[in-house]
């Protein structure tokens, strides 16, 4: 099974790049996942359920350690058509 995952970390900061977002930043690029896709106001990344659901804990983790107060994110089901 493939999963596409779409999140954000917050608070936002305009001036400079939050650490919790320079971690997921660093979370979902380290991770087995191709189709990545970061940017200022959303990211996104797919992959195999396994490697999808892996960052998705440490992507949670790491960034909530970092000082995210809210991080959405939201998982589908993708088919091979849906890149």
């Amino acid at each position: 099974m493939r999963l596409r995952v779409e999140f954000t970390t917050e608070p936002f900061d305009l001036d400079e790049t939050p650490a919790h977002a320079l971690v997921a930043r660093e979370v979902v690029e380290a991770a087995e996942l191709d189709a990545v896709d970061v940017g200022p106001f959303g990211n996104t990344a797919e992959g195999d359920a396994d490697a999808v659901l892996g960052a998705v804990d440490a992507l949670l983790r790491k960034a909530l350690e970092a000082g995210a107060t809210r991080v959405s994110l939201q998982v589908n089901v993708i088919g091979e058509g849906d890149r």
